[in-house]
């Protein structure tokens, strides 16, 4: 990603100035409407312009390669632009409004690591079902929660009713309440002829393991697997795939020296952060990181807690679907988190945000050698 610097550095040797220099991710505290919660439910910048022919294959796993035949399928059966032919088999007809679904599942789970590329295949999804950018929805498991928060259960019914289809992108269960919340979501979605297609580290009859008693809301936690075909991809993670090591932390004073030279940069102490984050809603992280090029955090450390290791999570997701370097001094990203969190019930979401963050330090690297 480029940067835009000051022409020159002052005689002093002082790294050039950028405007005013970095901002502050601390002092920024937006307000999203609904309205924008909704037009945002498309495909976040990083995904764009991937279709399925440029998904990175693996050729030593085969499952890949099928996840792409069985998804352009799956588009197909949607009137996808490849489903010219009257023998094409369509996955599933179009429900009628206010009618029972049928028993066989109206969507597709995509199951696998962190990095396999399953966001990849899930936007290509998108963007080759032939409907308008206001028929089909895009957006992570967070944010359809939080759309439901802020438009209420049954305008979000009505919203999303009419669409062709709903992808979700890190689809998990973090607390009890989204069990029922989500599995009454989906049905009423199904119900009105909506498509899904997900994407997640956890088999849908695994959701919630290890977080809370999963006994308790089995019959809900059944009755989202029934929505799904689950289809495994294997692989390794394709950012870190044949690429150098990321680096290692700066100092705070490159770090310091970067921010103030790049412009649209943001810098900050990352304790000061996550306790910052704390303070703002999940659903507003992506317009925390509005306008950035690329985010500075000195004095990186251990998370403390679950609580604050989640929502460091959502905003690593949030910089990594924007493409936003991150800078960083202190401790290295793989050991943000403890041994404890990383063989626990939330794990996955760990590694994720360890990878996202490793491939965007590496991103960042050009900004302290330029």
């Amino acid at each position: 990603m480029s940067t835009s610097l000051s022409p020159s550095a002052p005689a002093s040797g002082r790294p050039p100035i950028a405007d005013a220099g970095p901002q502050s991710l601390c002092a920024r505290e937006p307000r999203v409407p609904a309205e924008r919660l909704v037009a945002e439910m498309v495909p976040p910048p990083r995904f764009d312009s991937v279709r399925f022919d440029t998904y990175n294959l693996d050729p030593a796993q085969p499952s890949q390669a099928e996840a792409v035949t069985v998804l352009a399928e799956f588009a197909g059966g949607l009137g996808g632009a490849h489903a010219s032919g009257s023998g094409k088999r369509r996955w599933f007809a179009r429900t009628p409004k206010n009618t029972a679904s049928s028993a066989a599942p109206r969507g597709v789970y995509l199951d696998g690591g962190y990095g396999v590329g399953k966001t990849h295949l899930l936007a290509s999804l998108w963007h080759a079902t032939p409907a308008e950018p206001a028929l089909k929805a895009f957006g992570t498991f967070v944010e359809l929660t939080n759309l439901v928060g802020a438009l209420g259960f049954q305008q979000t019914v009505q919203t999303l009713g009419g669409h062709r289809l709903l992808c979700i992108d890190e689809f998990e269960l973090d607390d009890p309440g989204d069990t029922v919340l989500v599995s009454s979501l989906l049905s009423r979605l199904v119900e009105q002829g909506v498509a899904l297609a997900a994407t997640s580290n956890t088999l849908p009859g695994k959701l919630g393991e290890g977080r809370f008693a999963a006994a308790d809301f089995l019959r809900e936690i059944q009755g989202l697997s029934a929505h799904f075909r689950p289809l495994r991809i294997d692989g390794q993670d394709y950012r870190h795939r044949g690429l150098p090591e990321a680096p290692a932390p700066f100092s705070d004073e490159e770090v310091t020296k970067a921010a103030y030279a790049t412009r649209g940069a943001s810098l900050d102490d990352f304790p000061a952060l996550l306790e910052h984050l704390a303070r703002v809603h999940p659903s507003r992280y992506g317009a925390l990181t509005d306008g950035l090029t690329a985010v500075c955090l000195t004095d990186v450390g251990a998370i403390p807690d679950q609580s604050t290791a989640l929502r460091l999570v959502v905003l690593a997701d949030r910089l990594y679907d924007r493409e936003i370097p991150v800078l960083a001094s202190g401790l290295p990203f793989d050991r943000l988190f403890s041994e404890d969190m990383l063989n626990g019930g939330y794990r996955k979401k760990y590694f994720r945000a360890i990878s996202r963050l490793t491939a965007l330090a590496r991103d960042a690297k050009p900004l302290v050698s330029q």
